[in-house]
């Protein structure tokens, strides 16, 4: 879809019949089931990809799937302002899902109208409950097919609620430059190993390097059929993501604990520089992919399945890194259903949990030692609020302000305090980034 001066492009419409409009009735079901479970609650795309309606597609239509659903997610806004105009009264959910799934592959995806209605419309004659609207499905999808969708708005993509935060902590532009970025599909980001070289990376990937050595690329597929990935060159990480490890300064010879650290980008990190590193998280399934990169990688750390607060070991460190579980606001990039998912009272409650997390990170941090605290939140009570509190609470600990450049981090992320606050929109000629908040503490010897 284009900008809110010109709305979305109309769709490509060809007359002649193909056997290809017969085809993917299954995927666009998938891709249905997907999007209807990413907008029921927090992990429902995740766990939706498992329903055999999904995990019984071949590959290619598996994939097509949940391009479809993603792309319904990041323009679901857009997409329902077109529908409203043409429905004289809300149809049932089903009918209203067909209808979505037909315009993301339209409006989105390009795929060609007739395809896009012909499945459409076979969708809605399989169902009892949703054949009676077959002919409502036809006309409103050949509708915007002749006439264009529209004018639509990119804040319209965004919860009200959240809108209305963003707006007030950011402003009127700062709220649409994060309404723009939030409909694009975000390249892939790869972080590489120490001594692998980031031009040769990203010539083999079609890419480019980012400062602080991502090497960012908008190849798709499989990113285990790209060059680097058997010989355990790099791992997948967005460039923000990897700004926490590097303000920590990892060293080899130290001691440097990653609580939370599931799915283990930053483990990799901080196991690369040589340091001796223990990965904690609560949850045993999530460190299977730890566990798997570290293996592929040949890198190396002691992998606890245990919840930070509830480790018995005595240790402390000399560094110690806590991404603390979040709302993950700041991921709607790659996460689009993070938005729907994510509720006002969730804000309250982590930050309850951050705290308690916080405070107990500070207990594993050596004198003369560092701990970095981050959160992929765009919410300050998630981020500069639980960094206010701390430091009046530990007097022992004082800020370490942040130099970008040498972090790879947008130079606009600095804070007056010292603090990083990455947004969405940063680098948005490159692509943009997952918004982050960072904050590195030293304490005093």
């Amino acid at each position: 879809m284009a900008d809110k001066a010109r709305g979305p492009r109309p769709p490509r419409v060809e007359s002649p019949r193909d056997e290809a409009a017969d085809i993917g009735v299954e995927a666009r079901l998938a891709a249905g089931i997907l999007l209807n479970a990413a907008l029921e609650g927090r992990g429902g795309l995740d766990s939706a990809l498992t329903f055999r309606e999904v995990s019984s597609l071949e590959g290619p239509d598996r994939a097509f799937a949940r391009a479809v659903a993603m792309a319904a997610l990041r323009r679901l806004g857009e997409i329902d302002q077109i529908l409203d105009r043409r429905l004289n009264k809300a149809p049932p959910l089903a009918v209203r899902t067909i209808l979505r799934v037909a315009l993301a592959q339209t409006l989105v995806l390009e795929t060609p109208a007739f395809a896009a209605v012909s499945t459409a419309v076979k969708l809605a004659e399989r169902d009892p409950k949703t054949r009676p609207y077959k002919n409502l499905v036809n006309a409103v999808l050949r509708g915007v097919g002749r006439d264009g969708p529209g004018l639509t708005t990119a804040e319209s993509n965004l919860p009200e609620w959240l809108a209305a935060r963003w707006k007030s902590t950011w402003g009127e532009a700062g709220l649409a430059a994060l309404a723009l970025v939030a409909r694009e599909e975000p390249a892939t980001d790869l972080s590489l190993k120490p001594g692998v070289d980031a031009a040769a990376v990203a010539t083999a990937v079609e890419g480019e390097v980012l400062p602080g050595g991502t090497v960012r690329t908008g190849r798709r597929g499989d990113v285990a059929s790209w060059p680097g990935f058997e010989d355990g060159d790099w791992w997948v990480q967005d460039a923000a993501a990897a700004v926490p490890a590097r303000l920590l300064a990892p060293k080899a010879g130290e001691s440097i604990i990653d609580l939370c650290a599931a799915p283990g980008g930053k483990t990799l990190q901080l196991a690369a520089s040589g340091a001796t590193v223990v990965a904690l998280d609560r949850s045993e399934s999530r460190l299977k992919r730890l566990h798997a990169n570290l293996e592929r990688t040949g890198l190396s750390a002691e992998v606890v399945a245990v919840p930070a607060e509830d480790w018995e070991d005595d240790r402390t460190f000399d560094a110690v890194l806590l991404d603390a579980p979040c709302t993950a606001t700041g991921t709607f990039r790659r996460n689009p259903e993070v938005l729907r998912a994510t509720k006002p009272a969730d804000v309250a409650k982590l930050a309850d949990v951050q705290h308690r997390l916080l405070d107990a990170a500070a207990g594993r941090v050596k004198p003369g030692g560092r701990l970095v605290y981050c959160v992929c939140s765009m919410e300050r009570e998630e981020g500069e609020t639980q960094i206010i509190a701390f430091l009046r609470r530990n007097p022992a600990f004082k800020t370490a302000p942040s130099v970008p450049a040498e972090v790879g981090a947008p130079d606009e992320a600095l804070t007056p305090e010292g603090w990083l606050r990455i947004l969405p929109s940063m680098w948005a000629e490159k692509g943009g980034v997952d918004g982050f908040f960072v904050a590195r503490l030293d304490r005093v010897s």
